[in-house]
């Protein structure tokens, strides 16, 4: 190594700190030269760093800022420090690797022992910025064959591999840590080379040191890789958990490195097909040893196979840093056999949709049951049954249908609730209108029952209704954003006091931007936490889905082209596992978000009871019905919004649903409440956007009741 010293300056940058009275002086003596030039990048650099999105924050200032000498250039470049440098130069690998993730494997020097197919490896190791210093070996020289697969150029014929390796690299990072062993190494300086590497890359083409390497990682307990650039084919040898495991896996044998010393290209072929196996050769490579030292000097490597070998060779020295799962074997990512396995595509064609059912016909009674079908209820579940008996129609909640937000069946009796107001317009409206009756069992049994007998009752006020609640439904168009218009809350309010229930609203720009953050938060949460995510994508209805009779019709989701790419992607749980482990995901909530700004306004719709029964919501629940009518009757399209934490009472709830996220969920409740103002003797039933939009594209579908078919 001592006599690789005197050559630092080949390929390593002189960095130079102006505050410093020597390192001024040799940056005076530079200016000085007229043969060096200078190029300030800081300026422009700084400008890329603000434009960065959610850029790293680090304690690092204009004091830190160096100027690089390359005296293989004759130039000089002036750079912000190391911290700053690098946070834009890996911006992009955000987040294929985390910040957290980066400075981890910034912790391991990778040696790389050839630089032939290694001159690749190095570069790739340090474009990525997956170590934290290199050490580079060969003692041999660029000569112009080199140049098929080496990236270098001519300027570069006759300077030592392993430093045309480390001048581009400096070029790239002059921060990180680069050594070379100029003499290559062998078995008196392999130790010497081995000291302190994470991880060695073999790519020598000497046999005998191949297996010096691998005698010396084992006793330094360093993992092996090697990429032999035919077919894909890469090596792992973990000797730092297995330290006897055999060298090659055991496929040389019982050679010895002093075996494979001195041998000709020729010699080498039958050790060289033991180690890739003849029949794994591509068979180019297989005639190539045929041909070795008849029509070729050696055996064939392209630029292409050399890369791509690389590139497998980083992937692998990324897990063994991250202390991912990667054993000892060997793997073949061939290119040429994937290729020959091209395909098209599978279509994206729109679905086919069925048509929807025809309405409903009948007698009153069906009439009814067909209304009572059609109230709103969470994910469109419809948790109820509906039965027609002895002059009574009973509505009685169904635990089945049940989702883990519905805590304590609440939001499911607020549905049952509407769908009772439902039942109730319609027999108005056909006049057969009776008494009705809430029944409930001993608390958190999730029965409840609601009786609506039949008479011959009408009511002007509530068949003024059936119409409305007949088209009524569920707009998640974008709007305008206009404020509503003079006295439609106050219109609102009246209905829902005359139902026994309260609004809550806000309608500033600034009140409704804050509930589009908190109304995202909670769905982001709702994305992040497994059984609410789960539950979440079961009430979206495709095209090709086999009971297009409850959930959410996707169509209805009103999605643009982006937030339907976007919707694609978070529909895949392997991406959200992926989100939850780095606690991120801040654009889950856009949707939701979006929406709400776009409202007039955003209104809850409460009833008095500290400690409410099922009953009580139920009650609630007729109120929704009677408010969201009238709101269409304004001219507003509705949409239901459900926060994580709308039925939660206490904080155990909130921790039952969602661990990970419960004093999230709780901080995020009560800065609603407090921005509609709710006071604590009131409860909410369920959460209302109102804005001026299109009609909405579909309505969503309801199961049949008693053979009668119903659309919703």
């Amino acid at each position: 190594m001592g006599d690789d010293r005197h050559r630092e300056a080949e390929y390593r940058p002189l960095i130079l700190d102006p505050a410093d009275p020597a390192d001024g002086r040799t940056l005076a003596g530079l200016r000085d030269d007229p043969h060096v030039e200078f190029r300030d990048l800081r300026v422009s650099l700084r400008a890329e760093r603000r434009k960065m999105v959610a850029a790293p924050d680090f304690p690092e200032g204009p004091e830190a800022d160096r100027w690089i000498y390359y005296p293989w250039r004759a130039a000089v470049v002036g750079l912000p420090g190391p911290r700053t440098f690098r946070s834009i130069r890996l911006d992009r690998n955000r987040n294929k690797l985390t910040g957290a993730e980066q400075e981890r494997l910034a912790e391991g020097t990778i040696g790389i022992i050839g630089q032939s197919a290694g001159n690749a490896i190095a570069q790739l190791l340090a474009l990525e910025g997956v170590c934290g210093g290199l050490r580079l070996a060969d003692l041999d020289e660029i000569e112009l064959s080199n140049l098929n697969r080496v990236a270098g150029t001519l300027f570069d014929v006759g300077v030592n591999k392993a430093v045309v390796t480390a001048r581009r690299i400096a070029e790239l990072d002059p921060y990180l840590p680069v050594e070379i062993f100029a003499a290559g190494v062998d078995e008196n300086s392999a130790d010497e080379f081995l000291d302190g590497l994470a991880i060695v890359v073999e790519e020598c083409d000497s046999l005998d040191m191949k297996l010096v390497i691998r005698e010396a990682a084992a006793r330094h307990r360093i993992p092996v890789l090697m990429e032999t650039s035919d077919r894909g084919l890469l090596d792992v040898e973990r000797f730092d958990l297995e330290p006897e495991r055999p060298a090659f896996h055991g496929l040389l044998g019982e050679v010895r490195a002093q075996d494979l010393r001195g041998l000709t290209s020729r010699e080498k072929a039958p050790f060289v097909v033991k180690l890739l196996g003849a029949a794994g050769l591509s068979p180019r490579l297989g005639a190539s040893l045929v041909e070795v030292g008849e029509t070729v000097t050696s055996w064939p490597q392209l630029a292409g196979d050399v890369t791509l070998g690389a590139a497998s060779v980083v992937a692998a020295v990324r897990r063994i840093g991250l202390g991912m799962k990667l054993a000892s074997g060997r793997v073949r990512v061939d290119v040429e056999r994937h290729l020959d396995e091209l395909a098209d595509p599978p279509p994206n064609d729109e679905p086919v949709w069925a048509e929807a059912p025809p309405e409903p016909v009948g007698g009153p009674v069906e009439s009814v049951l067909a209304c009572a079908q059609r109230a709103p209820s969470g994910g469109n579940m419809q948790p109820w049954s509906l039965r027609a008996e002895a002059g009574e129609i009973s509505i009685e909640l169904a635990p089945q249908h049940s989702t883990a937000m519905d805590i304590g069946y609440r939001g499911s009796a607020v549905a049952l609730g509407a769908a009772v107001y439902n039942a109730r317009v319609a027999a108005a409206a056909h006049g057969i209108l009776g008494p009705h009756e809430f029944v409930e069992g001993p608390p958190g049994s999730g029965r409840l029952l609601a009786r609506l007998r039949l008479g011959n009752g009408r009511s002007a006020e509530l068949a003024a209704d059936y119409p409305a609640v007949l088209r009524r439904e569920t707009n998640r168009r974008i709007g305008t954003g206009a404020g509503p218009a003079d006295g439609v809350l106050d219109t609102l309010t009246a209905v829902a006091e005359s139902a026994g229930a309260h609004v809550r609203a806000v309608v500033d720009r600034q009140d409704i931007e804050e509930a589009a953050r908190l109304l995202g938060d909670s769905d982001r949460i709702r994305y992040l936490t497994p059984r609410l995510y789960e539950e979440m994508l079961a009430e979206v209805r495709w095209a090709s889905d086999d009971d297009p009779e409850t959930g959410i019709d996707a169509r209805s989701l009103e999605l643009t082209e982006d937030e339907r790419a976007a919707f694609e992607i978070t529909t895949r749980a392997d991406v959200m596992a992926q989100l939850r482990s780095w606690a991120g995901g801040s654009a889950l909530g856009k949707y939701t978000g979006d929406r709400v700004r776009s409202s007039s306004a955003i209104l809850a719709v409460t009833f008095d009871g500290i400690d409410p029964r099922l009953t009580d919501y139920a009650a609630a629940g007729a109120a929704v019905a009677r408010v969201w009518v009238q709101a269409e009757r304004l001219g507003l399209g509705v949409q239901p919004i459900s926060p994580v934490y709308l039925y939660a009472r206490r904080h155990g709830e909130l921790a039952a649903i969602s661990p990970d996220f419960a004093d999230t969920l709780a901080s995020l409740q009560g800065r609603f409440l407090d921005l509609l103002e709710v006071p604590e003797h009131e409860t909410m039933a369920l959460v209302l956007r109102l804005s001026y939009a299109s009609a909405a594209t579909v309505r969503s579908r309801r199961r049949p009741v008693l053979g009668v078919d119903t659309s919703s």
